[in-house]
């Protein structure tokens, strides 16, 4: 395993923290930035993972940003991971094809290695089509809410864009490494790979990793999982998370279903307060309400605090910008109040931590499947839990607070 630098680029930034966070876990510097901020993990390897914010845009005004984002971040030599959702929303072929260019034009001739399978969260591949816990995709609730193209074919995704995709079925991906390795190497442009399990991901990334050509990774957390336990751990020092007696603040900006039970789990938890705020509201014209001072009062004192959709008022997805940026602003004044956060929905925590001063993240850990902590950058230095919106059981978010409640009282993982 080369110990080159990595470059990760995402579309939203709780996809680009639960991809990235497999390289921390494996003790490497892991940073992730959005907007205008471009920090670096620091010298030797490590990961910079980047979110370029275009989840919610069309195909050409995504392939236009990918194509800027791309020109201006792909350092030559470096290894470059394009991580996708794993159920396909918003523009992933427009932005594999600026990627892909992208690279080409430093590189040459590369191989793009799709496999968006991510076994821990319930999401496979088979037969080249996504699916959820055994579930074909394009009949999930994911799949209704928000899509963009006509089927979960992933070889009809890319020939969308242009590009063309070779499928390697499970029985190509199980066949050995020797013959995985040949099978590869003789796609030209994307293999295509299923994967049903972890060691689906790790053939495929032991065999792309030998490979004698540029290779352009495309996925999701399962394939960078897999990509990180290839690597060998480097001798790194205890991550320190400053400590404060103040309470923990859950913003739940997702509209998904497993956000919505997740947030009504946690709202039981005894020491917090919940909060609910129709999007209505926050989306009249006019200017926001000051945030209640016995809520402030609340955090100072340790009670932590919930803050999400109010499920009766139904999310309206093209909204859902003006919604993060409306959030944000409501939330920004307990900034100074709070003693760590937790955020779900991309969106949702890019507008929340850039109002808050926070313009990066150096990634800990992950503490389970899609949910990553770490330390914010900026303004404040904070512990921080991200998690996708779809991700996750009904007890996720009541772990996590129990996760941020000990590591602020102690300053460390445990």
């Amino acid at each position: 395993m080369t110990a080159k630098r990595w470059l990760l680029l995402a579309d939203d930034l709780t996809g680009a923290a639960d991809s990235a966070v497999a390289f921390a876990a494996r003790g490497l510097p892991t940073v992730v930035g959005w907007a205008d901020r471009l920090p670096e993990p620091g010298p030797g390897p490590g990961l910079f993972a980047y979110d370029g914010e275009s989840r919610s845009l069309s195909a050409a005004d995504a392939l236009a940003k990918r194509r800027r984002l791309a020109g201006a971040l792909l350092p030559r030599g470096a290894n470059l991971f394009v991580k996708i959702d794993s159920t396909l929303r918003g523009q992933p072929a427009a932005e594999i094809r600026a990627t892909l260019e992208a690279a080409a034009r430093l590189e040459g001739p590369v191989l793009g290695v799709l496999a968006p399978a991510f076994p821990a969260t319930g999401r496979t591949t088979l037969d080249g089509r996504v699916r959820v816990r055994g579930e074909p995709l394009e009949q999930t609730e994911l799949w209704r809410r928000d899509h963009s193209y006509p089927s979960t074919d992933l070889a009809q995704m890319l020939a969308a864009e242009g590009l063309t995709g070779t499928k390697l079925p499970l029985a190509a991906i199980r066949a050995g490494d020797a013959a995985l390795e040949r099978a590869l190497a003789a796609v030209d442009g994307l293999a295509v790979c299923d994967a049903a399990t972890d060691d689906d991901l790790d053939r495929i990334a032991r065999a792309g990793l030998r490979l004698g050509r540029p290779v352009v990774w495309i996925g999701a957390g399962g394939l960078t999982a897999a990509l990180a336990r290839a690597m060998p751990p480097p001798q790194s020092a205890p991550f320190p998370f400053p400590t404060s007696g103040r309470g923990v603040l859950v913003v739940v900006g997702s509209p998904a279903q497993a956000s919505r039970v997740a947030a009504e789990h946690l709202a039981g938890l005894e020491g917090l307060i919940h909060v609910p705020i129709a999007s209505s509201t926050l989306l009249a014209p006019g200017k926001p309400e000051n945030f209640p001072s016995h809520l402030i009062q609340a955090l100072d004192q340790g009670t932590d605090i919930l803050i999400n959709l109010s499920p009766e008022d139904p999310v309206d997805l093209s909204h859902a910008p003006a919604l993060a940026a409306a959030l944000a602003s409501q939330l920004q004044p307990l900034a100074d109040h709070v003693g760590a956060l937790a955020v779900t929905g991309g969106e949702t925590a890019a507008a929340l931590l850039t109002a808050c001063g926070i313009d990066g993240v150096r990634l800990a850990d992950e503490i389970e499947p899609g949910v990553s902590v770490g330390l914010s950058l900026g303004k404040r230095s904070l512990p921080l839990i991200t998690k996708a919106g779809a991700f996750g059981d009904e007890g996720v978010l009541t772990r996590a607070v129990l996760r941020l409640r000990r590591l602020k009282r102690e300053g460390i993982l445990a």
